[in-house]
């Protein structure tokens, strides 16, 4: 999700300095509301489980984009799909570039031997340079955002208007190197909840999220689960309207700020140095485990590596230092 989040910041900023352009964005079905608002942007939807599904599908796919007459490639995923249909179309002739994703750098910076850590090109960077290479130049130094999103009546009914500080929350993430222990979170959202000028939306998916979310509401008033209330495009407008949004190194972070919310972030295993800091936030706005006491930090690009005696890092972030943020933001 991150991953497609991503891109969004970049394609408003190609159309906008390239408006004779049309893009098509081929992703899967549930991401469309990303590009909603978008000009001069077609969504395509993959059906990878039936009509795109395995090799034989990947054809299919390809006959399907090359009745809309494109006339270039930019493959920003780089995986082994995307390889098979962007050869495609390059032997019928069109222009294609890829995103390089810098594994071997990322693989460096992740080494617990000869670790090379300094700071790599951001992800959103990378892009830009795809389409560079297709003969477009841009930058992504004065991004535009769409407007504050309208909430209907049906989210209202939930959220109410907004009178008070809105506040985000979105304590999971995909592993569990990337998740700040739920007993310090609580904490944080409890410290958050003390203030009757704020109002918190805690974020998340799937049962067992939803049980830990209902804990972590911990009977504030001012403290509301929206996980499973919502459909996707109702969640974005209501992160539309956040003021802040505390997150992990996860898709809800990107989420923000690619509808121009300022974000914190929270690293464990993983370190913004790899690329993927939320788009258009500042450096501090992202709160890494204490390298000192955890120098072989990071330890992956993803959270998905457990290194024996780090899996307490992210207890190095104190809940101090998190509610000085937000209140540090929502007080400018």
């Amino acid at each position: 999700m991150g991953d497609v989040a991503m891109t969004v910041p970049v394609l408003r900023a190609l159309i906008q300095q390239h408006p004779e352009l049309k893009l098509t964005v081929v992703s899967r079905p549930f991401f469309k509301p990303f590009f909603d608002g978008i000009p001069n942007v077609h969504f395509f939807a993959v059906d990878l489980q039936k009509r795109h599904k395995g090799f034989f599908g990947l054809l299919r796919l390809y006959s399907d984009l090359k009745k809309l007459d494109i006339d270039a490639v930019a493959d920003l995923h780089n995986v082994l799909r995307s390889k098979v249909v962007r050869s495609l179309f390059a032997l019928s002739g069109k222009k294609v570039a890829f995103t390089d994703k810098g594994r071997a750098e990322k693989k460096a910076l992740t080494s617990l031997t000869n670790k090379v850590f300094k700071p790599l090109k951001p992800m959103v960077e990378r892009h830009v340079e795809t389409f560079k290479k297709l003969g477009f130049s841009f930058d992504l130094n004065h991004p535009n955002f769409p407007p504050k999103a309208v909430l209907s009546d049906e989210i209202l009914k939930i959220t109410e208007n907004k009178n008070q500080n809105w506040v985000g929350i979105a304590p999971f993430a995909q592993y569990e190197g990337k998740v700040y222990p739920l007993d310090l979170m609580q904490k944080v959202i409890d410290e958050l909840a003390k203030n009757n000028s704020n109002k918190i939306f805690l974020f998340g998916g799937g049962n067992e999220e939803i049980k830990q979310l209902n804990q972590l509401q911990n009977n504030h008033s001012n403290v509301i689960v929206l996980a499973g209330k919502l459909k996707l495009k109702q969640e974005l407008d209501v992160i539309s309207s956040l003021d802040v949004m505390l997150s992990m190194d996860s898709g809800n972070a990107h989420l923000a700020a690619m509808l121009g919310v300022k974000v914190i972030t929270l690293w464990g295993d993983t370190h913004p140095f790899a690329g993927f800091s939320p788009f258009n936030q500042p450096l501090e706005n992202c709160i890494t485990a204490d390298r000192e006491k955890y120098p072989l930090l990071p330890t992956s690009i993803y959270g998905n590596k457990k290194v024996e005696g780090y899996e307490e890092a992210m207890r190095t972030i104190l809940v101090e230092s998190i509610v000085k943020k937000i209140n540090f933001i929502l007080n400018h």
